[in-house]
C-alpha cells in the first residue's frame, strides 16, 4: 500500500460533492459502460494463458517490439521503467511510436529480426503512425504475414486491424469495447507485452484490484477529497503538477499527462471549455528549473509530491571532504536515497509555505503491487474529476478532428 496525505484544507469540502463523485464512478462500474474498472479481474485469465506460452517465447525471442502510440504504449513504458531494475532478466522492449524518421531508423537498428517478437497495438485499428511504421517494418525486415508466429495484434474485436489479423491468421488479442485506449494498460495492451517480457503482471493486477476494493468499501476517501478539491478550485488552480522524486517515474508522468489531459480537456454539457492542465516534473532535477515558478510565480497550481521511502540500491555518499567544497560535507556518509527524500521534504515544505495547495504520495518501495495500485489510483482520480466537471471523460473529439484534417491533407 501507498500512503496518501492531503495537505490542503479538506474541512471546507462539500460532503454532497464527495458523495456525488463516488456515486458517479460507482454507477459506471456497476452498469459496465466503462470497462477499465473490471480489468484487474478480467485480465487474470489472460496472464494464465500467456504463462503457457512463455517457454516457447523465451526459447525464440529476447526482444519485443511494441508498435503503437499514446494509450497503446505510454502505460507499458511507464510500468517497464518502474519495474525494470527489479526485473533484470526481462526481455528488451523496443517502442516504435512516433512518425519521426530519425527515431524509426534508430529503433530499427536495435532490432534483430530473428530474435524479435513484433506486437502491433491500435484500439481503433486505424492509427496512422502505428500502421505506417508496421508497413516500414514489413518491407525493411521482409516479414512474412500469413500464419506468422512472430507478429501479434492487439485491437478492438471488430476493428479493421482485427480483420486484417484474421485474414492473415495472426495471433490476436482483443481490447474490450468499453475500455478506452488511455485506460487500457491493464488490458491485453499492457498485459501481453509485459507478461511475455517477463514482468510479474499478476501482482500488478492484484495491486490494482486491492485498491479498487478498498475504494468501493469507502476506505480510500482521500481520492474523493482530492478530486473534489481540484474541481471546486479549477478556476483558481487550473494546473496540476506531479513532482515525482525518482527518475523511474519519468515515463509514468507522461502516462499521467495523457490520461489527465485527453480525459479532462473538454467542453462540458453547457458548451463551456473546461480542463485541468497536467505537468510532470522529476525531482530533484526540476528543483533547478520549474520550482522557482511554483514558489514565486502565480498561485494557479496544485502540486502532488511523490517519493520512494526505500530504494533497492543503497548507494552511499563518501565521507570525503574536498578543499573549497566543504559546503556539501553535511551530507557525507548518508545514502543518496536519504538525500533525495530529504530534498523532496524540504521542497514540499517550501512550496507549502509559499501558499500552494499540496498533497503527498509516499511509496514504501517500488514493486508490482504498488505500481498496480498507482495505475488504479490515477485512473479513478481522472474518472471522479471528469464526473464532477460534468464532461464525457472517455471521448476525445478534439483528437479526432485533427485526424480528419490530417487525412484531408493527403487526399487533395
Amino acid at each position: 500500500m501507498l500512503q496518501y496525505t492531503n495537505h490542503f484544507d479538506t474541512k471546507t469540502l462539500d460532503p454532497f460533492t464527495l458523495e456525488k463523485g463516488f456515486e458517479a464512478v460507482h454507477y459506471e462500474e456497476q452498469n459496465k459502460a466503462v470497462g477499465y474498472y473490471h480489468l484487474p479481474k478480467l485480465s487474470q485469465a489472460l496472464v494464465k494463458e500467456l504463462d503457457t506460452m512463455r517457454d516457447e517465447i523465451d526459447s525464440r525471442f529476447d526482444t519485443i517490439a511494441v508498435i503503437g502510440i499514446g494509450g497503446s504504449s505510454l502505460g507499458i513504458k511507464a510500468i517497464e521503467r518502474l519495474l525494470r531494475s527489479g526485473t533484470p532478466n526481462a526481455k528488451k522492449l523496443i517502442y516504435l511510436e512516433n512518425s519521426d524518421p530519425l527515431s524509426i531508423i534508430s529503433e530499427m537498428e536495435e532490432i534483430d529480426k530473428s530474435k524479435t517478437l513484433f506486437i502491433l497495438i491500435s484500439k481503433s485499428g486505424g492509427t496512422v503512425e502505428a500502421l505506417s511504421i508496421f508497413k516500414r517494418l514489413i518491407v525493411s525486415f521482409e516479414l512474412t504475414l500469413d500464419n506468422s508466429d512472430q507478429i501479434y495484434v492487439i485491437s478492438d474485436d471488430n476493428s479493421i486491424l482485427s480483420r486484417f489479423a484474421d485474414e492473415h491468421h495472426l495471433r490476436r488479442f482483443a481490447i474490450p469495447d468499453n475500455v478506452g485506449g488511455r485506460f487500457s494498460v491493464l488490458s491485453a495492451v499492457g498485459i501481453v507485452p509485459l507478461t511475455l517480457a517477463g514482468f510479474d503482471t499478476a501482482s500488478i493486477l492484484k495491486g490494482a484490484q486491492d485498491f479498487l476494493d478498498r475504494f468501493w468499501n469507502r476506505k480510500e476517501e482521500h481520492i474523493l477529497q482530492k478530486a473534489s478539491y481540484y474541481v471546486s478550485h479549477k478556476d483558481q488552480y487550473p494546473m496540476n503538477v506531479l513532482f515525482a522524486y525518482s527518475d523511474a517515474f519519468a515515463e509514468f508522468g507522461k502516462w499521467v499527462v495523457q490520461l489527465w489531459g485527453e480525459s479532462l480537456g473538454k467542453k462540458n454539457r453547457y458548451g463551456e471549455r473546461v480542463g485541468l492542465t497536467p505537468i510532470s516534473l522529476i525531482g530533484s532535477v526540476d528543483q533547478h528549473s520549474f520550482l522557482q515558478l511554483i514558489i514565486e510565480g502565480p498561485l494557479n497550481k496544485t502540486v502532488t509530491f511523490m517519493h520512494v521511502e526505500s530504494s533497492a540500491e543503497h548507494l552511499m555518499i563518501p565521507k570525503l571532504s574536498l578543499k573549497y567544497l566543504e559546503k556539501s560535507d553535511f551530507i557525507n556518509g548518508k545514502s543518496f536515497n536519504e538525500l533525495i527524500n530529504a530534498q523532496c521534504q524540504a521542497t514540499m515544505q517550501s512550496v507549502l509555505q509559499s501558499g500552494v495547495s499540496v498533497d503527498e504520495i509516499a511509496w514504501k518501495k517500488i514493486d508490482e503491487i504498488s505500481v498496480g495500485e498507482m495505475i488504479a489510483y490515477y485512473e479513478l482520480l481522472t474518472s471522479i474529476s471528469g464526473a464532477l466537471m460534468e464532461i464525457n471523460t472517455y471521448d476525445q473529439p478534439g483528437v479526432e478532428l485533427g485526424k480528419t484534417i490530417l487525412t484531408s491533407y493527403f487526399q487533395k
